[in-house]
């Protein structure tokens, strides 16, 4: 049992120490049948924990929250403000280099949008 405790605190401490580093400014794009929404992403990371802003020319500014890196894996919520309501936007992403390959859930629809970003800094 000792020797399983300790397996799985060396394996907790590896995917932090492998977590990506997307620390920075990177720049989204997604087609959508009226037009491309574009989304500027300013991250920061600390541990597994990720936070940070964003800014889009459809959907105006909103802070990331619930943030959350395991390796190349990334996952946070956005609250935007659509035409007088309230909508909870999930991303979840998968960081390859300086590219991450979004895929973009709004709750309460029954559509996903898929949303490249790469890094500018």
């Amino acid at each position: 049992m000792k020797s399983f405790m300790c397996l799985a605190m060396l394996c907790a401490a590896a995917i932090t120490a492998f977590a990506a580093d997307i620390s920075g400014t990177w720049k989204g794009t997604a087609e959508t049948e009226n037009g491309t929404i574009e989304r500027t992403f300013n991250f920061k990371v600390d541990g597994n924990k990720l936070t940070g802003d964003t800014a889009s020319n459809n959907f105006g500014k909103a802070d990331i929250q619930d943030g959350k890196i395991e390796g190349d894996n990334i996952s946070f919520t956005l609250i935007l403000h659509i035409q007088g309501n309230d909508a909870k936007v999930n991303y979840k992403g998968k960081v390859e280099g300086d590219t991450i390959k979004f895929t973009v859930e709004v709750e309460g629809f029954d559509q996903s949008l898929q949303m490249i970003a790469k890094r500018v800094s």
